[in-house]
C-alpha cells in the first residue's frame, strides 16, 4: 500500500466520489479518501498522487498526498523560504526558515520530529490528516492517545504565505552535504529529558531553524551573511544577494507563494523585524518583503 506509484490525472468531483480521471478516462483512487483540502484548491486541475507510509487515523489506510502537476525546477538551485508566523503558536511569532537543495527540503525545528529533509510536495502539500493534522479537540498540536499523536504539520503552504528566494549557480553539493550533517547531528542528540520531544540543543539565538541555514550559506563561501531570526535572515540574504553580492554568474529572485486557505489554519501573519538596519535593507529591495505591512504581492 506504500509503494512509490504515481498516479496522474485531472481532480474530478462526480456523484458523490472524488478521483483522479486520467488521460485514457480510468478512474484512479475513487475508492480512497481524498482530503478536502485538496478538493478545495485542486479540483479540476492536473494532479498528481502517491501514498504515504503514514496512516489516516479514520481510515487506518495510507494517506495520500496530493500536489500541482507541474514542471519540475532544473537543478542546480537553492531556494529559501521564509514561512510566516502561525498565529495561534507565540513561539511561531518571528516565522520560520526552511531551505530547498535541489528539491530536497531541509527544515530544522526545536521539535525533534520537524527536523526532516523532504520532498517538496511533502513540505508544501501534506494533508491535514492522521499524524500531519491539528488535534480536532484543541486545534493546536497534541492528542489524549499517545498512539495517535497530532503534530500540527500539514503541508506549510496550506498553512502560511511563503516567500522564496531563489539562487542559482551555488555549490549545492556541499551545502547539501552540510545540511544533513547538521540533521544527523540533531537527530543523534541525547533526549531531552525536561522536554521530552523536544530538540536538547536547540536555542533561540545561536541554534536555531535560521542560524542552521545561515552557518550552511557561509560554510560554503559566502561569510558576510548575518542574521539570528528567520525574518532578519531573509531579507539580510535577499539584500546580499540581490544588491551586495552581484554575481553575474548567479541568477537570484524573489517571489511569493500565497497560502492557501483551508479550516485547519487560520491566515498566517508577517513577523516583524528587530533589526533596524534588516528595515532599511528591505527598503531597498527590488520587491520589499512586507512593506507597509503588505506582503509581495507576486506569484
Amino acid at each position: 500500500m506504500t509503494s512509490g506509484i504515481i498516479y496522474r490525472g485531472i481532480l474530478t468531483e462526480e456523484e458523490g466520489k472524488t478521483f483522479l480521471l486520467g488521460e485514457d478516462q480510468r478512474k484512479w483512487l475513487e475508492d480512497e479518501r481524498i482530503w478536502s483540502g485538496y478538493v478545495l484548491h485542486f479540483s479540476g486541475k492536473p494532479v498528481l498522487a502517491r501514498r504515504l507510509p503514514q496512516r489516516d487515523y479514520d481510515t487506518g489506510r495510507p494517506i495520500l498526498l496530493l500536489w500541482p502537476d507541474e514542471p519540475a525546477s532544473p537543478a542546480p538551485f537553492v531556494e529559501v523560504y521564509f514561512n510566516e508566523r502561525l498565529v495561534k503558536y507565540p513561539a511561531s511569532l518571528l516565522g520560520h526558515l526552511a531551505v530547498n537543495v535541489n528539491h530536497e527540503v531541509f527544515n530544522f525545528s526545536h521539535k525533534i520530529n520537524e527536523n526532516e529533509a523532504l520532498s517538496p510536495e511533502e513540505y508544501f502539500f501534506r494533508p491535514a490528516l492522521g499524524e500531519f493534522a491539528p488535534d480536532p479537540e484543541t486545534g493546536r498540536d497534541g492528542g489524549a492517545d499517545p498512539g495517535k499523536p497530532y503534530h500540527d504539520k500539514f503541508g506549510r503552504l496550506f498553512m502560511r504565505t511563503i516567500h522564496v528566494l531563489r539562487i542559482d549557480g551555488l555549490d549545492v553539493p556541499e551545502l547539501s552535504r552540510f545540511l544533513h550533517e547538521q540533521l544527523d547531528i540533531v537527530r543523534s542528540a541525547p533526549p531531552n529529558r525536561r522536554r521530552p520531544g523536544y530538540y536538547a540543543d536547540f536555542n533561540p539565538f545561536t541554534r536555531n531553524c535560521a542560524t542552521l541555514i545561515r552557518d550552511g550559506f557561509r560554510h560554503v563561501g559566502f561569510t558576510d551573511i548575518k542574521g539570528i531570526f528567520p525574518r532578519d535572515l531573509f531579507v539580510n540574504m535577499a539584500y546580499f544577494f540581490l544588491r551586495k553580492n552581484r554575481d553575474l554568474s548567479r541568477r537570484v529572485s524573489l517571489r511569493i507563494l500565497r497560502q492557501l486557505k483551508v479550516p485547519e489554519a487560520a491566515a498566517s501573519a508577517l513577523s516583524p523585524l528587530l533589526n533596524p538596519v534588516n528595515r532599511w535593507k528591505n527598503g531597498r529591495l527590488p520587491e520589499p518583503i512586507g512593506k507597509a505591512g503588505k506582503a509581495l504581492d507576486r506569484q
